[in-house]
């Protein structure tokens, strides 16, 4: 008994060598501190996954819980070649050990923009390695599982000479000597041996009555085969449709094998399957074609809505700090997406970071039961995570000069950015003149339609062309999710 006591805490010891985190500033901005975790880099090819923080001055209240906090950890995943980042888990701090709240997010990656926060991380991390602080906890790790593998081999070799019975001489085995003891170690022959009989006699039990194949197969063999059955199973929560009547080669399954293969019919119909607005990939099967889309699905706080029956209240200004800039235009296979340089709004007391902004034809959106020709997602994010997005409206009327500088720049291809060296736009232009607003929060509209997005949706709709309506519908006629429920969910309009 001491020597297993002994033996447990050698065993155990390696697993207290883990390192500590080592954070390493790697920008200080008025307000707040950001600082990378150099031991948790993870590195796979181009893609690098890292533990980063913000580090604020002055508590903020989380929206959820209530609670003051005052740290942002985030793990995130970056691929180095396409600068985008997928953000896999938050955690919200009072300070380095008080924790708030955990959220593990299913996000998509969405492209890092110069001099955000992801961006300044994502060139740290990219940075081809070198040795430092995690390369040193790699080799003390290693060191640890060699330790580790030690104490093992020392703690079977010691149990081997306590527990190792006196040999049984052959002349007193063949004159009747006593058997080994109960304590020694059975052999584990039989135990084979019946597990094999055993596996027979529950194959011919499953087995409905059949007329045997011509040549039969032992039972063992065939059930023996839960890899193929588990490959697949339970990728999606829709329900599964009815099995076809099985073949008799394969009535000598067991049920619960047929079982989960019917299970999976789902998954193996849309595995190739990608997310679109209509066919086997519109959004009534969105949560089919991706276990990571199941909130599509299960979600209580889906957009868009029909935005009607809001309580009237004086809602804070948008402060946007837009600026005038070159610009990225693409066509992705689901819209049209623009990114531009230096620009953000804020709203309580926080600052939201654009990303990209986007159309959809018709307007994702009602309000009080009308659709809108088109309308531009302008989507933000903040140093925490949370995602903000300003819907501007479009209607059919005169001209629009910033929407004709898009279009005028158009890629011929798919897939295939256009960035002009020299023409600008300036986002302010597309804002409407009341700045008056919807809100509400939501989710994205795409797979993998995340929750927690604050939606403000700008009151005055802006003027496009109906040319400029029909260049957009060359392109995609409707890309455009259905109205979700509401589910009772608190709307603001402001007065």
């Amino acid at each position: 008994m001491r020597l297993l006591m002994i033996a447990s805490l050698l065993v155990a010891l390696p697993f207290g060598a883990a390192a500590a985190p080592a954070w390493q500033t790697i920008s200080a901005e008025p307000g707040k501190r950001i600082e990378l975790n150099r031991t948790s880099l993870k590195r796979d090819g181009n893609i690098v996954e890292a533990q980063g923080r913000v580090v604020l001055e002055k508590e903020l209240v989380d929206g959820r819980s209530g609670a003051p906090y005052r740290v942002i950890e985030a793990f995130t995943r970056y691929d180095c070649s396409t600068r985008s980042a997928n953000t896999i888990k938050r955690v919200f701090k009072k300070n380095e050990n008080d924790v708030v709240r955990e959220e593990e997010i299913k996000g998509a990656d969405l492209p890092v923009r110069t001099g955000t926060l992801d961006d300044k991380v994502l060139r740290e991390v990219c940075r081809p390695p070198k040795e430092g602080a995690a390369e040193i906890a790699q080799k003390a790790n290693e060191a640890a599982g060699q330790l580790k593998a030690a104490n093992e081999a020392m703690l079977k070799k010691e149990m081997a000479k306590a527990e190792k019975p006196d040999a049984v001489k052959a002349s007193d085995a063949a004159h009747g000597a006593a058997p080994l003891k109960e304590s020694a170690i059975p052999s584990i022959r039989p135990n084979l041996k019946a597990a094999m009989e055993g596996a027979k006699e529950s194959a011919k039990e499953a087995a409905p009555p059949a007329p045997p194949p011509p040549a039969p197969t032992p039972a063992p063999a065939k059930v023996a085969a839960p890899k193929a059955a588990t490959v697949v199973v339970h990728t999606s929560q829709a329900p599964a449709p009815k099995p076809k009547k099985a073949p008799k080669p394969q009535s000598t399954h067991s049920e619960g094998y047929m079982l989960e293969l019917a299970h999976s019919e789902p998954a193996v119909q849309h595995a190739h399957i990608h997310w679109d607005y209509e066919g086997a990939g519109g959004p009534e099967n969105w949560s089919k074609l991706d276990q990571n889309n199941k909130v599509c699905a299960i979600g209580q706080r889906q957009s868009p809505i029909d935005i009607k029956d809001g309580i009237k209240v004086d809602l804070e200004p948008i402060k946007f700090n837009y600026q005038p800039s070159t610009f990225r235009i693409i066509d992705n296979g689901h819209t049209v997406q623009v990114e531009i340089g230096e620009s953000s709004i804020s709203l309580t007391g926080k600052t939201y970071e654009l990303v990209q902004f986007h159309f959809h034809r018709p307007s994702e959106e009602k309000v009080n039961g009308q659709r809108f020709d088109m309308v531009a997602h302008l989507v933000h994010k903040a140093d925490d995570g949370q995602l903000a997005v300003v819907a501007v409206l479009l209607e059919r009327g005169t001209e629009n000069a910033f929407i004709q500088t898009l279009w005028n720049n158009m890629p011929l291809e798919k897939n295939l950015p256009v960035a002009p060296p020299t023409t600008t736009i300036d986002l302010n232009t597309l804002l409407p003149t009341a700045r008056n607003y919807y809100t509400y929060m939501g989710s994205l509209t795409t797979p993998p339609c995340s929750e927690g997005v604050l939606w403000l949706v700008m009151k005055q709709p802006v003027q496009v062309s109906p040319d400029q309506i029909n260049i957009f519908s060359r392109l995609y006629k409707n890309n455009a999710r259905p109205i979700q429920p509401s589910g009772g969910r608190l709307i603001k309009e402001g007065r």
